[in-house]
C-alpha cells in the first residue's frame, strides 16, 4: 500500500511516499525561514501562498525519486489540523482534490500524531505502549501511547511551549529567526551557572510544565545590565539548561509513574543536541530506552503524515475520499490529540 503524505500546517510545506512494505520511498520539505526572516516570525497570509506555490513541484519531485507514477498511490493522508487555517487548507483542498481524481481514500492526520509517531520509522523503533514527549513550538505535552489512536494526556504546559519560549527568549537576546536553533548554537559557546535562572514547575508534583516565567526572568537580566556577547552566551546556557532540566526531570516522572521503560521524544526540540544527551543519561540511569526520530524528521515533514496514513490505514480506518468524499472536507486549526 502507497500512501502520499502532505504537511502543510505551518511554515514546510512536505511531501513524502510511504510504502506499507517497503518503508519511505521519498520525501520533500520545503522550508519558509527565509521568506519569513524579514518579518521575525510567520506570516498566516504569505505561508498559504508559498504552500501553493510549492506543494506541486514537491509532488512532481517525490514521485521521481520513489520512480512511481500517480495511478500508483493507493491513498493520501494530510494534516488537518492543529495549525494555521490558510495553510492548512492548502494542504487539505489539494489532497482532497488528488484523492478524488485518483479515486482513492483521503486521510485526515493529525499533526501532533504524525509527530508521535515519526520515530516509528527510524531503524530501531520502539514497541507499543511507550511515553511520549512531544515538544515543539507550539506544543509540550507528556502522552502515554498505547497503540495507534490510544493517547493518554499526562501533562501539558499551562503557557508557552519550549520551543516558543526558545523562540521569545532568542527574540530578547536579538538572536535572529529563527530563534531556537541560534540560542542552542549561541548556548554550546556559554557557561550555564553563571546566571541563576528558575526551572519552573520542577517540584509541582504532577507533570505541568510552564517556561512563560523563565523567558521573563531573561528580561530581566536584559533590562538590568548590557549584555556583551559572552554574556549572552552565558545566559543562553544557562536558559537552555533550565528547560532541559525540567523536560528530562519531567518525562522521567511520566516513565516512573506509568511503569513504562521506552521514551519517545519528538518535535522540533527533539533535535536538540543538549536534550538528547542529557536524556540518553538519564533514561539509561533509570533503566530505560529513549527513541528518537531522524534529525531530518524532527521538523514538520510529510513523512511523518504518510506513516501516519498508513498505520490508520492499516488499522482499518478506511477515511474517506473517491467516489464516496462529495469533495467535502475540513481542516482544525485547535484540535486536541486527545480528540483523535
Amino acid at each position: 500500500m502507497l500512501v502520499l503524505g502532505i504537511e502543510s500546517s505551518c511554515d514546510e510545506t512536505g511531501l513524502a511516499l510511504y510504502d506499507s512494505g517497503r518503508g519511505l520511498l521519498a520525501h520533500a520539505v520545503h522550508s519558509q525561514v527565509d521568506l519569513h526572516e524579514a518579518y521575525g516570525g510567520v506570516v498566516p497570509e504569505l505561508a498559504s501562498r508559498d504552500h501553493i506555490r510549492r506543494i506541486v513541484p514537491l509532488l512532481r519531485k517525490v514521485l521521481e525519486e520513489a520512480a512511481v507514477g500517480r495511478e500508483g498511490i493507493n491513498a493520501i493522508a494530510y494534516t488537518a489540523g492543529p495549525g494555521l487555517a490558510g495553510a492548512l487548507l492548502v494542504g487539505a483542498g489539494f489532497a482532497e482534490a488528488l484523492a478524488m481524481a485518483l479515486d482513492v481514500p483521503a486521510l485526515p492526520v493529525h499533526h501532533l500524531e504524525g509527530h508521535l509517531l515519526s520515530p516509528l520509522l527510524s531503524t530501531d523503533p520502539p514497541r507499543f505502549p511507550f511515553v511520549a514527549l512531544l515538544v515543539s513550538g507550539g506544543h509540550t505535552q507528556l502522552m502515554r501511547v498505547a497503540g495507534v489512536g490510544q493517547y493518554e494526556l499526562l501533562g501539558e504546559t499551562l503557557d508557552d511551549a519550549a520551543g516558543e519560549a526558545f523562540d521569545k527568549t532568542a527574540k530578547l537576546l536579538g538572536l535572529g529567526y529563527p530563534g531556537g536553533p541560534q540560542l542552542a548554537r549561541m548556548a554550546e559557546k556559554g557557561r550555564p551557572g553563571r546566571f541563576t535562572l528558575p526551572r519552573p514547575m520542577l517540584h509541582s508534583g504532577d507533570l505541568s510544565f510552564s517556561f512563560s516565567g523563565l523567558k521573563t526572568a531573561v528580561l530581566t537580566q536584559v533590562r538590568n545590565r548590557a549584555l556583551e556577547e559572552q554574556d549572552k552566551a552565558d545566559l543562553c546556557a544557562e536558559f537552555q539548561a533550565a528547560i532541559i532540566e525540567v523536560l528530562a526531570a519531567k518525562s522521567l516522572a511520566a516513565l516512573k509513574l506509568t511503569g513504562q521503560q521506552q521514551l519517545v521524544v519528538a518535535g522540533g526540540v527533539g533535535a536538540n543536541r543538549a536534550l538528547r544527551a542529557t536524556l540518553d543519561v538519564g533514561t539509561r540511569a533509570a533503566g530505560a530506552r529513549v527513541f528518537y526520530p531522524e534529525i531530518e524528521l524532527c521538523t514538520d515533514n510529510g513523512a511523518m503524515i504518510a506513516f501516519a496514513g498508513a498505520q490508520r490505514l492499516l488499522a482499518g480506518w478506511e477515511g474517506k475520499g473517491g467516489k464516496g468524499s462529495k469533495g467535502s472536507f475540513g481542516v482544525r486549526p485547535r484540535w486536541p490529540l486527545e480528540e483523535v
